[in-house]
């Protein structure tokens, strides 16, 4: 039996089993009815040969009878009438002693009652069920009275054998009706198989099982976020990660897109339950690749299947890799314009104009030194400081000048280098590309400036500066003034500085003067986020 249940699809085993409740259930009613109905046969034969008891003891001919004596005359033939009539098995009348004057069987005319008639003769009437000479039998006797005394009594009975019989023509009806019921529940119960059997894909409870607990353990295992909404759109199944990504607690099974509390472009995918492939979307804290697409099985649609990743690591060591891609290209057009400048300071040694070349070089050499150390000495961060050469290397490169204010001081890092690094790269790479795109002159200013009340930056640039309704729409997610040539896109800067300022309690101003300028804040000590303003 085990081995069955271990190998049969569940649906098969609901079958058996629910057939043999039904099964039992069945023989159980069954036998209940049979016992109840002949309970009640008896009761009903009790019932009816009493009746016709009393009935024979108020005829005037079993009274007139037993005061003639008459037995062979005048009551065998009426006792008779009446058995046959009334199609019981006995009707005997009888003397106060227990002397029969009638019996279906003459021969047994003139002997003794056999059974209980002691309460009759004290003129109450009474049933039980006794073995007699026709076998055991329902039986009532009672008195016959004659001018209020007993003069006699009457017997009428019904042998057991003919209940019985009468009761197998009931017991049939309720087999042919159990059967019936048997058939008809096996029908229904063949039908919910076969459609469970559907619903589970044949599958046995250990498959069932072990499937549940894998995907349990995948689910929690993933390393990428998993939704999964239902044709109604709401959600059936969410991984940790994806908890985690989308900052969702307690449980939110069962809910909408909507109610999910999702924000930005990515609430706005969620809700669509439109198919996206690698979309870059950014939530408050994190930037998200997303692929959704719609579920289905058999050309029926089940749902919306989502997956996210978290790239804000990869995003911001794609910065990094960024910055240091900058540097070595400045470091590259910097050796280009170094080898430029020592040809023509070899140059003019040979033409032996040896004080003009060494007054040539020490100023070219002056000239960038001063630079990295102003930087130095006013920022102390060592990446920052890298960050803002090669910029303005690059900057230079592509015909934008580039300064640092010369007040910019900044002792130590609010928020760290690395958030630090993408929001002012981003802004200054967002200063140039306006500045290229404008009339010369082209010219990007920064200043960092460290007090007591927190951290202040500012980068304008020369460019067609931001229209006032173009600010709010300047920080989300896909937004930018340039075409889309890029693999995912533009319009990712500006979402990342924003992340940053949410990060660390930041804010952000908006402005312009011949140009865009972008003035961000971060307080001394910042723990809650201010948003973008």
């Amino acid at each position: 039996m085990s081995t069955f249940f271990a190998r049969t699809s569940l649906a098969r085993q609901l079958f058996v089993l629910q057939a043999a409740v039904l099964a039992s259930l069945v023989i159980v009613g069954a036998a209940v009815a049979y016992y109840d109905a002949k309970s009640d046969a008896e009761d009903a034969a009790r019932q009816r040969v009493l009746d016709l008891a009393h009935a024979t003891a108020l005829s005037s001919d079993v009274v007139t009878g037993l005061r003639e004596h008459d037995g062979a005359g005048r009551l065998q033939p009426y006792a008779e009438s009446v058995r046959i009539v009334s199609q019981v098995d006995f009707v005997v009348v009888m003397t106060t002693e227990g002397i029969r004057y009638t019996h279906p069987n003459p021969a047994r005319v003139g002997g003794r009652f056999i059974g209980t008639f002691a309460p009759a003769v004290a003129g109450r009437p009474v049933t039980e069920t006794y073995t007699g000479t026709l076998g055991p039998s329902v039986r009532a006797v009672v008195p016959v009275f004659d001018g209020g005394r007993v003069t006699g009594l009457v017997a009428v009975g019904v042998t057991t054998r003919r209940i019985a019989d009468d009761l197998g023509s009931q017991l049939r009806m309720v087999v042919v009706i159990c059967v019936a019921a048997l058939l008809i529940a096996g029908a229904g119960v063949g039908m919910i198989s076969r459609r469970l059997h559907r619903m589970t894909l044949g599958l046995g409870p250990a498959e069932i099982t072990g499937m549940y607990e894998h995907h349990d353990a995948v689910l929690h295992a993933m390393r990428e976020g998993l939704m999964v909404f239902d044709r109604a759109g709401r959600l059936t199944v969410v991984n940790d990660e994806a908890r985690r990504l989308l900052g969702l607690h307690g449980d939110v099974n069962g809910r909408t897109a909507a109610d999910l509390g999702v924000g930005g472009s990515l609430g706005d995918l969620l809700r669509a339950g439109a198919t996206a492939h690698d979309e870059i979307h950014l939530t408050e804290e994190s930037v998200l690749v997303v692929n959704q697409s719609q579920a289905s099985r058999r050309g029926r649609r089940l749902g919306t299947v989502t997956t996210l990743r978290d790239h804000t690591e990869l995003q911001a060591l794609s910065g990094e890799l960024n910055s240091v891609r900058g540097f070595a290209e400045s470091l590259r057009a910097q050796a280009h314009e170094s080898a430029n400048r020592l040809h023509t300071v070899i140059t003019m040694v040979e033409l032996g104009r040896t004080d003009d070349a060494l007054a040539f070089a020490t100023e070219e050499l002056a000239t960038t030194q001063q630079l990295a150390d102003e930087l130095q000495s006013a920022v102390g961060e060592p990446v920052l400081v890298a960050l803002l050469l090669g910029k303005v290397a690059e900057a230079s490169e592509r015909g934008v000048e580039l300064s640092v204010s010369g007040d910019t001081a900044m002792a130590q890092l609010p928020i760290p280098a690395r958030d630090l690094v993408t929001l002012l790269g981003n802004l200054v790479d967002n200063a140039i590309e306006a500045a290229i795109a404008a009339p010369p002159p082209r010219r990007v200013t920064v200043r960092l400036r460290q007090d007591d009340s927190g951290l202040l930056i500012r980068v304008a640039d020369s460019g067609a500066g931001l229209a006032p309704e173009q600010v709010d729409n300047a920080f989300a997610r896909g937004w930018s003034t340039k075409l889309d040539d890029r693999p995912h896109g533009r319009g990712l800067g500006l979402a990342l500085v924003r992340q940053v300022l949410h990060r660390h309690g930041g804010v952000i101003d908006v402005t312009n003067d011949h140009g865009a300028v972008f003035v961000v804040r971060f307080p001394a000590h910042s723990t809650v986020a201010h948003g973008v303003g």
